[in-house]
């Protein structure tokens, strides 16, 4: 017996399914009819000679209203006839086979089918071509399917551009809070040269650098610098109360280290149990003296001062010792003082300078590196020398990966 169920001789085997029997009583004719894609041949020039019953029955039309009567290109929307005509009546000659192009058809009551052809010439025995038989799929699924995937791009393209209208708004938001705490401008004045510059490391963070630089009276000016903890609203918040906190205290008592005490109780009152906060802060007073600056300066865990002399070099002001802002009620800040005359310049920056990764080992600036830099450029007034740390900024790259704040204070050098 065959794997069929059919005996040698053709015989049907006795446990033979009657669904089995019944297919192979189907003929050619009923398989060519009732398929479940469309069929027709034509003549070359496009003359339908033949078409079965399911594409007859998709555009809704009769044999006789086809059959001799319409060409194929009849059958087919106004695009899709020109299509046909420029397009694939040619490459199919050409070719002699051309599958799943996508046409739409017209129907008789009217709406379109969109189709997928396949079609392919036959050809005599000379070789010259004899017809065209072309197969016809329902592409109603598909377009549907299309249709929805092209309007779940566009939603996804309007997210997209809603996002980064919504991610812009939030930038220029941020910038200007982060405008409104620092100084929009420096004073004007009469013998000193002044400069500074805030460089942000994310334009979707606020950062936590500051420095202010205000005038006392007519000889004596207020600065200070400093770094608050962490990023974001509660760091904004925080540099806030530490700017005007410093600012108040330096009007009312222009002694640095009192300042200092004052902004630490201040903060040590505001953030108290299990959200402690704290900055680094240098605070100080320059009074000026014909053409020479007195500088008393004090140091809360910060950086060190750093003072280009008009001679080319380059020293650290120590204030180390100085504790951090805001963790102890009894921390100690260290002050010192310098005089500078012309040509001479003191610089104020956060750890963002200093602790940028550099070099393909990704080691820290350091302190060596910025004297050096420094002294290489002395003597130089205070906004040449922010210019220049503003385009080492730049060539740090992705090296510079913390908010980084300068100020610079000099005398001018004598002409």
């Amino acid at each position: 017996m065959s794997p069929g169920g059919v005996d040698d001789a053709g015989a049907e085997a006795p446990g033979i399914r009657p669904a089995f029997s019944s297919l192979l009583e189907d003929s050619a004719e009923d398989l060519y009819e009732s398929a479940p894609c469309g069929y027709l041949s034509t003549l070359m020039d496009g003359t339908i000679a033949k078409i079965n019953a399911t594409l007859l029955g998709w555009l809704g039309l009769s044999r006789e209203e086809v059959v001799g009567r319409k060409r194929f290109s009849d059958l087919l929307t106004v695009g899709g006839r020109l299509y046909h005509e420029t397009h694939f009546a040619p490459l199919l000659r050409m070719q002699g086979h051309l599958g799943g192009v996508a046409l739409e058809m017209r129907t008789a009551a009217g709406p379109r089918l969109p189709v997928l052809v396949t079609s392919t010439l036959k050809r005599g025995a000379d070789g010259e071509p004899l017809l065209i038989r072309t197969t016809v799929f329902d592409a109603t699924d598909r377009r549907a399917y299309e249709q929805e995937l092209l309007r779940a791009r566009r939603a996804a393209e309007e997210a997209r551009q809603q996002a980064e209208a919504d991610r812009a708004q939030l930038r220029e938001a941020l910038a200007v809070l982060q405008r409104s705490l620092l100084p929009a401008t420096l004073p004007d004045l009469p013998g000193v040269e002044t400069a500074g510059y805030y460089h942000t490391a994310s334009p979707m963070e606020l950062g936590g650098d500051f420095y202010d630089l205000f005038p006392l009276d007519d000889t004596r000016t207020a600065f200070f610098l400093g770094d608050v903890c962490g990023k974001g609203p509660q760091a904004a918040s925080l540099t806030s109360l530490t700017r005007y906190t410093l600012r108040a205290a330096m009007i009312q008592d222009a002694d640095p280290v009192d300042d200092l005490r004052i902004l630490n109780r201040a903060l040590m009152e505001r953030y108290t149990g299990d959200d402690p906060r704290y900055c680094t802060a240098v605070a100080g007073v320059f009074e000026r003296v014909g053409d020479t600056l007195n500088v008393r300066l004090a140091s809360g865990g910060h950086p060190p001062a750093l003072v280009l002399r008009a001679d080319g070099t380059a020293e650290y002001l120590s204030t180390r010792g100085g504790m951090l802002v805001g963790v102890l009620a009894s921390a100690q800040f260290v002050e010192a003082s310098t005089v500078l005359r012309p040509g001479d310049t003191l610089l104020l920056y956060t750890d963002g300078l200093t602790e940028a990764r550099v070099g393909p080992g990704r080691e820290l600036y350091g302190y060596d590196a910025l004297r050096s830099f420094a002294a290489a450029r002395a003597p130089a007034g205070s906004r040449a020398l922010v210019d220049a740390l503003t385009a080492l900024l730049r060539d740090f790259g992705e090296g510079l990966d913390d908010d980084t704040a300068l100020l610079a204070v000099g005398v001018p050098a004598t002409p």
